[in-house]
């Protein structure tokens, strides 16, 4: 049995052995954001993370504390992230444009329409159509406002949450969004189908895609940003339908 003063030493031990981590997963994720999003606010979080996780765990041995650490670090990021509201309204304008764009031009020819359809619904030049994707970088799938859209009056992802009451992107993950999302996956062009899969199941960052796809680091982000806002139409499509 640890004295008190036990305790709190082998605490202090924890903390120093995985401060490291904290700033491995800080590193992730900042790669994965805007430049407007510091480092040190993600370390700052993720420590605050740690210290939860190590004020909490009882069974404090080995890679059993390292992965429950983790998801209490990621957690804390994620928090300070949707917290500080780091993505700008205007961003959020334009990719909700670009999402309409997809959305329309889908229904219309059938199919998912081009890089040159989108920029010409949007009376945008095609530069300045890969400029705004490449400004949108960060852009995620999921928001928690994204359940009670204001601005448009839209609940865009109510149909697929079936208990307001807990977590909601907790919810979605066992309802019937997984699904959905899936399926809106697989209805990605070839070329971003793959640029998903590299960037969430091989958690490549984007200058390793570019290799991959013999693209550059730029090219890799305004992709990103087109895929997320197809995958959000498709999504937002079939909440308005009903279809789940």
């Amino acid at each position: 049995m640890y004295t008190a003063h036990g305790k709190k030493d082998q605490k202090d031990e924890l903390l120093n052995q995985h401060a490291i981590l904290v700033k491995k997963l800080a590193y992730q994720l900042k790669a994965k954001l805007p430049p407007s999003v510091e480092l040190d606010d993600l370390i700052q979080a993720g420590m605050m993370g740690l210290l939860d996780a190590v004020n909490r765990y009882e069974d404090t041995h080995g890679a059993q504390f390292e992965t429950y650490a983790a998801q209490r670090i990621r957690g804390s990021m994620l928090d300070e992230l949707r917290s500080s509201d780091w993505l700008p309204r205007s961003i959020r304008k334009n990719m909700r444009d670009v999402e309409h764009a997809i959305s329309q031009l889908e229904q219309q020819l059938g199919q998912p329409p081009s890089e040159a359809d989108v920029a010409k619904k949007l009376n945008l030049s095609l530069s300045d159509y890969h400029g705004m994707l490449g400004d949108c970088s960060g852009h995620q799938l999921v928001y928690y406002e994204d359940f009670h859209d204001t601005d448009s009056g839209e609940h865009f992802l109510d149909r697929f949450q079936t208990d307001n009451a807990n977590d909601p992107i907790k919810g979605l993950l066992v309802s019937d969004f997984r699904d959905a999302l899936i399926a809106a996956i697989d209805a990605l062009p070839e070329r971003e189908k793959l640029l998903m899969g590299l960037y969430y199941e091989q958690e490549l960052n984007l200058k390793e895609i570019g290799a991959v796809m013999n693209v550059s680091e730029s090219r890799v982000c305004q992709l990103h940003s087109q895929a997320v806002a197809r995958l959000r139409a498709h999504l937002r499509e079939k909440s308005w339908t009903g279809v789940a």
